[in-house]
């Protein structure tokens, strides 16, 4: 039998929380792309009086990116780090840069699919966003509590309540939903699409933008191209996005299909 001992390390205050070593993958150190400076970077953005700098932590979410190996493991050390930026793009516009635990007027809402039987909405719970991919609707929670082992349904708070539920719930979502499309090289497009795909084909075309400059952003950050999806935003309206493609090999038609999420909304101009 062959034993594995991991070891803790506290070297100045910086705690290093051993990675998993998982078959099929590039085996990328994810702590060391997604850095203390990184991650704190993206809260540094919010007011101080934001509930999130109380909850989000990035001791939380290595420890919950253990639990997912292949998680930014696919592909090259590139690819690793574009996963990373994708990832944290949609996290920073969804919480206003680690400000928001719980959306914005949620309880206001109605996320009841009543006509799912599988996971039926429980009395006087709201199913609304809730914390880093803010998770809405019932059937949602209520998956999410079957698969990571709290009642999703019955105590939707605990997303807005425990920080290791919460970054669990998004990475628990992006694994199921959007990893495969976005590891098989069909950009970042594709992760707009599965996250809130109301937001394609001109349903929010300032919701796109700030999806793709964090995206582009934390690309440059970690010193890598875009990817599958090369291009810049150069303007906007509220339902047009126009972008540049920063790479002459892609056709009009190979762009639009590697941003699938817009293949309506957009002008595209390839140099």
């Amino acid at each position: 039998m062959k034993t594995t001992i991991f070891a803790g390390l506290f070297l100045a205050g910086i705690i290093l929380i051993p990675e998993p070593v998982a078959s099929q993958n590039n085996n990328a150190y994810r702590p060391g792309i997604a850095t203390n400076d990184f991650f704190y970077g993206i809260m540094a953005k919010s007011a101080n009086d934001c509930p999130g700098r109380r909850f989000y932590t990035r001791v939380a979410f290595l420890r919950v990116i253990r639990d997912y190996p292949q998680f930014a493991r696919s592909g090259s050390l590139d690819d690793s780090k574009r996963e990373i930026a994708a990832f944290f793009a949609h996290v920073t516009h969804e919480t206003g840069h680690f400000c928001y635990i719980e959306e914005i007027d949620g309880r206001s809402k109605n996320y009841c699919d009543w006509g799912n039987r599988e996971y039926p909405c429980a009395p006087n719970k709201g199913y609304y966003g809730r914390g880093p991919l803010q998770i809405s609707w019932n059937y949602n929670y209520g998956s999410a509590g079957r698969s990571l082992g709290f009642d999703g349904l019955g105590n939707p708070d605990a997303v807005a309540n425990d920080p290791m539920i919460s970054f669990k719930t998004a990475l628990w979502f992006w694994m199921g939903n959007v990893h495969s499309d976005f590891a098989s090289g069909k950009g970042f497009g594709a992760t707009i699409r599965a996250i809130n795909g109301g937001e394609c084909n001109g349903g929010n075309g300032d919701a796109v933008r700030s999806r793709v400059n964090y995206y582009t952003d934390y690309c440059r950050q970690f010193g890598v191209s875009t990817g599958g999806n090369h291009f810049k935003v150069i303007t906007i309206n509220k339902r047009w996005v126009k972008l540049v493609s920063v790479s002459s090999r892609h056709t009009y038609l190979d762009l639009n299909e590697r941003f699938r999420c817009t293949l309506h909304e957009m002008s595209v101009v390839v140099s």
